[in-house]
């Protein structure tokens, strides 16, 4: 709303503020708080509860972005259009956000999934804590430290072909019999979303079967590979291109959707929300080094007379490099020392001295 006022008066500053500094708070509160309260919900599969939630917020932009347009279209493109717009989108918004409102709900304490299977296995993981730990405490430990490293590291590579992939697909069999057409790219590019929001639910949820570092391990380990394999023989054939980069953009969905589960095994649920928003400006960094690597690299192969593939080897080189270094992160994290445990038990009362009397006797 302060965006489409902003709009309206012909005042930018008013637009970044509502939009983007307003807005992008409301975004980081309405994305964390159903991701832990769904943990909570799922406490046999945090794995698949955080996947479906953050599967959603992924597939928000098939929605908004499509019906932006359709606005725009109908409204016009000036700023009185673009007003009603943001009007219409303020709106809608309100509604939805209300009936979240309505529906999140923490469950009582000691609550358990009925027919809940047994968890002897998965419990015994060293990885898995049943202790708790504060926010505060955990921005203190090595383990925060080495996922903010994990999380930045998966997502600067999973941006940094989501940034340049129709002009990459297009670049790479530019020089070929079977050159890619704009259309067939934007097709791509549309592959590559499904690819990201199906990741989330489907990777997130096989962590809960073989663990979350296990799994953080295939996504930097086969991660790197795939992005080999685009480097080395990305344009001798079509199929191969396309596959690496679907997994790639699996594993960039299905890692940006395990880190709450995984961050949960670590630290608990007492305030797993509070450490995933901390978390999360490893989300925020990667969403600039991603493109900026990306884009300044290729602009420099390109003045530098390269054509072709040619333009992203060296994109490429350093986003496996980056895979790596989280991939050694990852193999860092170890379970939180008990120092850092939230100590919730009061001591016991004295005795009185005539039951000390007593007992004495």
């Amino acid at each position: 709303l302060l965006a489409a006022l902003g709009a309206a008066t012909h005042q930018f500053w008013l637009v970044v503020f509502g939009y983007g500094f307003v807005g992008g708070i409301g975004l980081g509160i309405g994305y964390i708080s159903p991701v832990s309260t769904l943990i909570k919900w799922f406490p046999d599969r945090p794995g698949m509860a955080t996947g479906i939630a953050i599967m959603g917020f992924g597939g928000g932009a098939l929605i908004a972005s499509p019906w932006s347009s359709q606005m725009l279209e109908g409204f016009g493109s000036d700023s009185g259009g673009i007003a009603t717009a943001f009007l219409v989108h303020g709106i809608v918004y309100a509604v939805f956000m209300s009936l979240g409102v309505l529906l999140v709900r923490v469950p009582p304490e000691g609550w358990q999934p009925p027919n809940r299977k047994p968890q002897e296995q998965r419990e015994s993981r060293a990885m898995v804590t049943t202790a708790q730990v504060s926010a505060r405490s955990a921005v203190r430990t090595p383990q925060f430290w080495c996922l903010w490293v994990v999380l930045c590291m998966n997502v600067t590579a999973g941006i940094g072909i989501l940034e340049k992939a129709a002009p990459m697909i297009t670049d790479f069999f530019s020089g070929t019999s079977t050159p890619v057409s704009a259309s067939a790219a934007a097709g791509f590019v549309a592959l590559l979303s499904l690819a990201n929001m199906g990741g989330r639910l489907l990777w997130s949820s096989t962590s809960d079967l073989i663990g979350r570092k296990n799994m953080y391990r295939i996504y930097l380990g086969v991660g790197a590979l795939m992005y080999l394999g685009i480097e080395r023989l990305g344009d001798s054939s079509k199929p191969l291109f396309i596959v690496c980069a679907l997994v790639i953009l699996s594993f960039y969905g299905g890692g940006f959707a395990t880190i709450p589960a995984y961050l949960k095994d670590l630290f608990g649920t007492y305030e797993v929300g509070a450490i995933h928003g901390r978390l999360l400006t490893a989300w925020s960094t990667a969403g600039v080094l991603g493109p900026l690597i990306v884009n300044r690299v290729a602009d420099a192969q390109e003045e530098t007379g390269h054509s072709g593939p040619g333009l992203y080897g060296l994109s490429l080189a350093i986003m496996i490099g980056l895979l790596i270094v989280g991939f050694v992160a990852n193999e860092l994290v170890r379970p939180v020392h008990s120092k850092h445990h939230v100590r919730d038990e009061a001591p016991a009362p004295a005795p009185a001295p005539s039951a000390t009397k007593e007992a004495s006797r």
